[in-house]
């Protein structure tokens, strides 16, 4: 966070404060030393986000085939070195430019998903565990509650939530908790995915591509998400908040 002044207007009072701001940088990854895409992002857990970026976007199959990964802070630079020829090379001309925060990018349609992957999953959870849950990840960020600025995600099992991650781009926030899931060798078959943001069908890709079989919002998700949703077999719970949930598919995972 940065400290910025700013004029406060309260009825009819004005005075000049110091005000907590997000940090927001532009963060440019580079694969094999070719520019893949810039993230616009904050400027926390840079290797986390950069591993689910690359992971997520299909690039990677896992985090052994990224040799090196160098962060520049000074210029916001990610230079990372995957094992074989190519890559970058075979995703240049696949950009979809997503609904997300600052134009994010991905590197597949979703729908290419759709013909592929199918959730499989005996794993469920209780309503009151997710409304629990919620309560708890809404309180997490220090920063969401001092600026407002802020994205949430977090991954939970049916006992606790495992990781917690912010950023001012709710995909960049799911990346960043896929790359520690990863970096820890933490499974997703059994894991439900927490997201302060709405589910589109890119949202849901990415919880499709970890084989996440629950995904639970405080936002709505889109026509499009349910959908595809429903076609995998992979459970939407949306506007949770309070007592209240609405389960838009896979409602037998929700006991």
């Amino acid at each position: 966070m940065e400290l910025l002044n700013a004029t406060v207007i309260d009825r009819q009072e004005r005075k000049i404060t110091a005000v907590p701001v997000s940090r927001e940088v532009p963060l440019t990854i580079e694969v094999n030393d070719k520019e893949l895409a810039t993230l616009l992002c904050s400027p926390e857990h840079i290797e986390n986000l950069v591993g689910g970026f690359l992971y997520k976007s299909g690039i990677i199959r896992d985090l052994s085939q990224m040799t090196s990964i160098i962060i520049d802070e000074e210029r916001w630079k990610a230079n990372v070195t995957i094992a074989g020829e190519g890559f970058a090379d075979d995703f240049v001309f696949k950009r979809i430019y997503t609904s997300g925060c600052g134009k994010g990018v991905i590197f597949h349609n979703p729908l290419d998903l759709i013909n592929r992957v199918k959730i499989i999953s005996d794993f469920s959870v209780g309503s009151e565990i997710i409304r629990t849950f919620m309560k708890e990840f809404q309180k997490q960020s220090e920063e969401h509650h001092l600026t407002h600025g802020i994205h949430s995600a977090a991954l939970a099992s049916g006992e606790e939530i495992l990781i917690f991650r912010d950023d001012i781009g709710r995909h960049n926030a799911i990346d960043k908790v896929v790359g520690e899931a990863l970096a820890k060798n933490i499974g997703f078959t059994d894991k439900f995915l927490l997201t302060s943001g709405r589910i589109s069908s890119e949202i849901l890709s990415k919880a499709l591509r970890c084989r996440m079989p629950i995904i639970a919002a405080i936002g709505a998700p889109t026509n499009q998400a349910v959908k595809l949703a429903s076609q995998v077999g992979l459970t939407i719970v949306g506007l949770v908040k309070g007592p209240r949930m609405i389960v838009f598919s896979g409602e037998e995972r929700i006991v």
